[in-house]
C-alpha cells in the first residue's frame, strides 16, 4: 500500500535564517512572510535549530526591567532553567536564540509519520530534509490536512486496488464498498472471519479516510483454528477467487 509523501505536500520555498542573523532580522523575517517560526541554518544548509515568536517573546520577558528587584532576589533565580533564561536574555543571533534539537522529517516520509511526529512534540510545523540531512521543505499542520482532501471515488478506488485486491486477493465486486465524506463503509461477506478485521484494519490505512463502518459477515469461522491443522483453501483457491 502507497501512501503519500511528506514531499508531496510540503512547501519548497523555505523561509530560514542562517545562525549569524541578528534579532531583529529574524523578527522582520516572521512579520513580512506572516509566519510563526523559522528554521535555523548553517553554512551547509543543515538544520541547526529552529527559532519561533515562543523564543523571541522569551528573549524580551527576560530582559532587565529597571523597576524590578535584581534577578538574583527573585523567586527561581537558580538552576539550570534560570541559566537558560539569562542565556537567552542576552542573545543576539537567531543560533543563540534558537531551540534544539530541531523536530524534523523526511521528504520521503509518510504523512501520517509527520504527523504523529508533530502530536508528540506538540509543534505546528517541522523542517523537512532529504537524503543528506540538508533542508529542503517545511511542513505544517494545514499542508497534512490537505491529505482528507481526496475525493471520496480516489478513496473508493484505493480500498479496491489495495484492500480488496492486493491484500484480501479477492475480485473488485467481492464486498460492497462505499465512500461519503471520507467514511468508509464496507459491507457484505468474506470467506473466513480472520479476513474481517485485516479489511477494516487495511481499509484505515488508506490516506484520507476518515473512519471505517465495519458490516462486514463470513462464512467461516476460523478462529479456532490451530497451526497445525490443514488450510482450509489452498493458494489455487485464492486465485480463483480474484477472476
Amino acid at each position: 500500500m502507497k501512501h503519500a509523501k511528506v514531499g508531496s505536500v510540503m512547501t519548497s520555498d523555505v523561509v530560514s535564517a542562517r545562525l549569524s542573523v541578528p534579532f531583529k532580522e529574524v523578527a522582520r523575517l516572521l512579520a513580512e512572510h506572516h509566519i510563526s517560526g523559522v528554521p535555523v541554518v548553517d553554512d551547509d544548509d543543515k538544520v541547526a535549530g529552529v527559532l519561533s515568536e515562543t523564543d523571541l517573546m522569551a528573549r524580551q520577558a527576560e530582559a532587565e526591567d529597571p523597576y524590578e528587584p535584581p534577578r538574583r532576589f527573585r523567586p527561581g533565580a537558580f538552576g539550570r532553567g534560570a541559566r537558560a533564561r539569562r542565556k537567552k536574555a542576552r542573545a543576539r543571533t537567531a543560533g543563540e536564540l534558537m531551540s534544539r534539537p530541531a523536530i524534523t522529517v523526511r521528504a520521503e516520509d509518510t504523512i501520517a509519520l509527520a504527523a504523529r511526529t508533530m502530536a508528540a512534540h506538540r509543534v505546528e510545523r517541522l523542517p523537512v530534509l532529504d537524503t543528506e540531512d540538508r533542508l529542503v521543505g517545511i511542513v505544517t499542520r494545514r499542508d497534512l490536512l490537505q491529505l482528507f482532501l481526496r475525493s471520496d471515488e480516489e478513496i473508493r478506488a484505493e480500498v479496491i486496488r489495495d484492500v480488496l485486491v492486493g491484500t484480501l486477493w479477492l475480485s473488485p465486486g467481492a464486498i460492497d464498498i462505499t465512500v461519503e465524506e471520507g467514511v468508509v463503509t464496507l459491507s457484505g461477506e468474506l470467506e473466513r472471519r480472520s479476513e474481517v478485521p485485516l479489511a477494516v484494519r487495511m481499509t484505515r490505512m488508506v490516506d484520507g479516510v476518515v473512519a471505517v463502518v465495519d458490516q462486514l459477515g463470513y462464512r467461516l469461522d476460523d478462529s479456532d483454528l490451530h497451526p497445525d491443522e490443514p488450510a482450509v483453501h489452498g493458494i489455487a483457491d485464492d486465485w480463483l477467487r480474484k477472476l
